[in-house]
């Protein structure tokens, strides 16, 4: 029986439902009012915990990580080059200290490089634990239980085996024995199986997860091989003039760049001998005469105190091996020896000069400074063409980079060359704002003009200057990583996991066995695959292929 109320009919029993809707305060305004249960600072970590460790956020992590170190490339960076990073925010006056602020010239040791890098270590070893132990789960446990239905999976098939008590030409196993003989197939075919009453349960492809584990936890390795090679090694670069020798000593590098745990007694006892260098340029070409081909420096190496020297070839890209540590070819030119004297005839500098090349005839910067000079200081700057010609207007430029007519032309000065004020000065400028000029092209005593074996009297008695000859000098580059080969042997592992996890497909199959009602052993058997696989159609041609050279098959019967 139904009653109207407002022209509305309802049933009899629910005439008052809605001046129950209405006064009820879960239902009030036409929303349902949904009770939630407060998250929590447990609930709260335990979702941040949760997204941290997840794939999607350590991959994100990966590329912002690759993405923070990029600053690194672009700018100059204080570990490397610290007179190159102070001469940026110099000329950058505004963005200079901005950037310095951050940190963009300390990427790699910067609070948000570092805070990336942990985060991304977390991230892993928080994906890793959780997958490691299902992955072991699943190894130990039986293959998942057979489908009731195997041709709904997408790739089945069945097999009715003859029978002779069914009137066919051969005897096919019975069931029990079918079963058998199928898991045996199954095993051949690399899958883990498990004989059950009427079934057999195999799967394969366990690599895959075991490889995708691998790359991930070799990442990691990684990730604490690079950190324990910036804690415990060292770098440090040296200008080595032919016939001198470097020992690998703290006081004896140029530039020396130790790690946050470096330690002094952990430096390898070896020495480097320069002996001869050889330059090989480009004779045959018409458009790129005179380009350098190769460098070769002669070198006479010693490891420890009592070593037998070795005489070996240092090049480029072809480093030498140090009881650890690698020597780098990274630079050469040449080094004119020359003799300064000051007023009074003392000999105040003696010894070949560093000079820098500039182009690719070895035009390079000369700075000469004697400190030790009296009654002032002296100074000069210029350059050393090691085949001078005249270019006209009294100028002269280098024509080829080996010695065919060597030369230096050089500025002279005197003063204050602000050695004493114990600040560091670069090697390759001679800051002459305070000093008063001796020679210069400006000048009437004009600029000094020196061949091998020439001497020039400086105006005003100030001293004597003397080009003695050429050596040829070599810039090496002295790394030291502990952890080195840990990167390369978790780089390739990782890849090695990569290629298993790519290759590698996941694989269930199941059979299934009964007897007819004619006596004949009938087989099912079924396929799945994880995610997608283009090849489980081959693996059902094959598996049927294999059922089929086994057994005795009977021949589907012909539709009439």
């Amino acid at each position: 029986m139904a009653e109207k109320r407002e022209n509305t009919y309802m049933p009899a029993g629910h005439r008052d439902a809605p001046e129950a809707a209405e006064n009820d305060p879960r239902t009030a305004g036409g929303k349902p009012e949904v009770a939630t249960p407060a998250l929590g600072v447990k609930g709260m970590l335990r979702w941040a915990w949760t997204q941290l460790t997840s794939m999607r956020t350590a991959l994100m992590l990966l590329l912002l990580l690759a993405v923070a170190a990029v600053p690194g490339s672009i700018f100059p960076q204080r570990v490397q080059d610290s007179f190159a990073v102070a001469t940026w925010i110099e000329d950058n006056p505004g963005a200079g200290e901005v950037l310095d602020f951050l940190q963009f010239f300390d990427v790699y040791s910067s609070i948000w490089f570092s805070a990336i890098y942990l985060l991304l270590f977390i991230s892993l070893i928080g994906c890793i634990l959780p997958r490691a132990k299902k992955h072991w789960q699943q190894i130990t446990s039986a293959p998942p239980r057979t489908p009731r239905r195997l041709e709904r999976l997408p790739e089945s098939g069945a097999l009715e085996l003859q029978s002779s008590s069914a009137g066919d030409a051969q005897d096919g196993p019975d069931a029990e024995t079918a079963l058998q003989d199928a898991a045996a197939i199954l095993k051949a075919r690399r899958y883990r199986v498990e004989v059950r009453e009427t079934s057999v349960g195999a799967e394969r492809g366990y690599l895959k997860e075991t490889g995708n584990l691998l790359f991930h936890i070799s990442l990691v390795g990684v990730l604490i091989c690079v950190a324990l090679g910036s804690m415990f090694s060292y770098r440090g670069q040296k200008i080595l003039v032919e016939d001198e020798s470097f020992v690998n000593a703290l006081v004896a590098y140029d530039n020396f760049y130790p790690g946050a745990y470096f330690n002094e007694d952990q430096m390898q006892p070896f020495s480097v001998s320069l002996d001869a260098f050889e330059r090989v340029f480009d004779r045959e070409s018409t458009t790129h005469f005179g380009q350098a081909l190769d460098f070769t420096a002669d070198v006479t190496t010693r490891l420890g105190a009592d070593g037998e020297p070795q005489t070996e070839e240092l090049k480029v890209n072809q480093p030498l091996t140090m009881d650890g540590a690698r020597v780098f070819l990274v630079g050469n030119g040449y080094a004119p020896e020359v003799t300064v004297r000051d007023g009074d005839g003392e000999v105040a500098f003696s010894g070949p000069v560093i000079t820098r090349p500039d182009d690719g005839v070895y035009t390079s910067m000369a700075v000469i400074k004697a400190p030790d000079a009296s009654p002032e200081q002296l100074g000069f700057v210029g350059l050393f063409l090691p085949t001078s010609q005249d270019a006209g207007d009294g100028l002269a430029v280098s024509v080829d980079p080996e010695l065919g007519n060597p030369e230096l032309q050089l500025n002279s000065y005197y003063g204050d060359l602000g050695l004493d004020d114990g600040l560091a000065q670069n090697v390759y400028v001679l800051d002459t704002e305070s000093l008063e000029t001796l020679n210069s092209r400006e000048l009437d005593a004009g600029g000094i003009v020196l061949s091998p074996g020439e001497t020039y009297d400086l105006p005003e008695g100030m001293g004597s200057i003397s080009f003695d000859g050429v050596k040829d000098y070599i810039a090496i580059d002295i790394h030291y990583n502990p952890a080195q080969q840990g990167v390369l042997i978790f780089a390739l592992t990782a890849l090695g996991g990569l290629v298993l996890s790519l290759f590698l497909r996941r694989r269930r199959a199941w059979v299934t066995v009964e007897t007819t009602p004619a006596g004949r052993t009938l087989v099912r058997y079924g396929l799945l695959s994880r995610g997608e696989d283009f090849k489980i159609r081959d693996e059902n041609i094959a598996l049927r292929t294999q059922f089929e050279k086994k057994w005795p098959v009977r021949a589907p019967e012909k539709e009439s």
